[in-house]
């Protein structure tokens, strides 16, 4: 072989490492959307329609919420300025509009309160400070919930007055609020920050990390402060949501699966949204009558 020839051939392999560390480091850059889905159950199980992506755009979007309504879905996003607010996005047309613009403060994990009117958000203060924020949907001023309990990373309410708290730390914390006294109860610790009302209760889910074999999914009695097990999660996945029928549903990878805790409490596979171009799924979101399922993971090629 000629000294050009190998020249050339070096410079082949070259190129191509280049290229796949060019792909590696893009796969490891791509940041998460939203896809909807038509969601169906029946007596032979569950069916996923086709998803769509619905913010198809550079920069982040996640953590989605639907309104008690069903036609909103709340969510966190990234745009040109680099300041993270709640958009709302309306489930029939598509089109999103900004609900907070509060720079250089930033939001974080909408939930709309029990009642209407106002959504709870983590609030990012000027001086990093993470509180529970609560802010109206029409006008006036926001305000902060629990003025001493920080860094608050993620909440969900189990009714109008009780809200469950993930606050960071070493090791984190499950700490129950409740907004008309502003009493707070930190009730577990080394949780994770997946949590949800179950549907049909005034009980709270949480993740708990306790366990060294695998994370499960943990019930909350906030009238009795009553915690027991439910099920394990699949391994490696965190996150988790609830159908109106009271089965748990979660993603790893592409796939999507389903636990009914009156049964066998095992997780089966249900849809792979591999052929919609979806990977990497992590925080899911149903609608209250359980007909559309938001799902936060990562589009096959990352983002643009």
């Amino acid at each position: 072989m000629s000294a050009f020839c190998c020249a050339t051939h070096a410079t082949r392999i070259v190129i191509a490492v280049a290229s796949l560390s060019a792909v590696a480091l893009r796969a490891q850059e791509a940041q998460p959307d939203i896809f909807l889905a038509p969601l169906t159950s029946t007596a032979a199980g569950l069916h996923l329609g086709t998803s769509h992506n619905v913010t198809a755009r550079p920069g982040y979007d996640n953590q989605p919420a639907f309104a008690a309504d069903g036609r909103t879905l709340f969510f966190t996003s990234t745009r040109e300025d680099a300041q993270a607010d709640i958009y709302r996005l309306d489930v029939a047309t598509g089109r999103a509009e900004r609900v907070t613009m509060t720079a250089p403060e930033s939001e974080y994990s909408a939930a709309q309160v029990p009642g209407g009117g106002a959504i709870s958000v983590i609030r990012v203060e000027r001086d990093s400070t993470q509180r529970l924020w609560r802010l109206p949907l029409a006008s006036g001023e926001g305000s902060v919930l629990f003025p001493s309990l920080k860094p608050v990373g993620y909440h969900a309410w189990a009714d109008a007055d009780h809200v469950v708290m993930f606050v960071l730390g070493n090791p984190s914390a499950l700490v129950l609020g409740r907004q008309s006294s502003g009493a707070i109860d930190t009730i577990v610790f080394n949780v994770g920050r997946s949590l949800h009302r179950i549907p049909g209760s005034t009980r709270v889910s949480f993740v708990s990390k306790a366990y060294e074999s695998a994370a499960w999914v943990m019930s909350l009695d906030v009238a009795t402060r009553i915690v027991q097990p439910l099920t394990r999660l699949p391994t490696g996945t965190e996150d988790y949501a609830w159908l109106p029928d009271g089965r748990l549903i979660a993603g790893s990878g592409s796939m999507l699966l389903v636990c009914d805790l009156t049964r066998d409490a095992q997780w089966t596979p249900f849809a792979d949204l591999a052929a919609d171009g979806v990977t990497g799924i992590t925080r899911l979101a149903v609608s209250p009558l359980g007909d559309r399922l938001a799902i936060v993971a990562i589009p096959t090629g990352g983002k643009p």
